[in-house]
């Protein structure tokens, strides 16, 4: 079973990979150094300011430009526990769940959570409450096998633990 608990974190439609990590910065894979510069161009200080489990919340297309890995490791590395939108670029939706980054598209969402409201978002069900305005909206849930590799910390490590055996 996997829950996340935290305070939300607002975003529009479009943010793409330039904006969750700028290009200035490729020259590293290293997660540390990716998350202290998370959002920074469209949230000044955001590594400051998050906590750990906090959810991110956005409109549609999510993650679109260009398929690099660093975005979800950004913002997995900064805390992040889960991202909710309206709809993902594909190429970053494969690219959270190899990583292991927990992502849930859920358009009834879109407009209506505050910043700062505080969230607990349930993967197995797709239900995320928005415990601050006492709602609940209904996500698809991921597949089985989604989570598991979820659970495993990413594609890779799902593969060294002998996940996928059976595919």
């Amino acid at each position: 079973m996997m829950k996340f608990k935290g305070k939300a974190w607002i975003f529009g439609d479009n943010v793409d990979t330039d904006v969750i990590i700028p290009a200035r910065y490729l020259n590293t894979t290293d997660p540390m150094e990716l998350a202290s510069h998370c959002m920074e161009d469209i949230e000044p200080g955001f590594k400051e300011k998050v906590k750990p489990g906090d959810i991110i919340i956005a409109g549609t297309n999510f993650g679109c430009g260009s398929s690099r890995e660093h975005a979800p490791i950004a913002i997995k590395s900064v805390g992040i526990s889960c991202v909710v939108a309206g709809s993902f670029a594909r190429i970053f939706y494969r690219n959270a769940i190899n990583i292991g980054l927990p992502i849930m598209e859920c358009e009834e969402i879109v407009g209506k959570i505050n910043p700062g409201d505080e969230m607990e978002i349930d993967t197995d069900s797709g239900l995320i409450k928005n415990i601050t305005q006492n709602t609940i909206c209904k996500a698809r849930p991921f597949p089985e096998f989604i989570n598991e590799i979820i659970r495993a910390g990413g594609l890779m490590n799902y593969a060294k633990q002998g996940g996928g055996k059976n595919v």
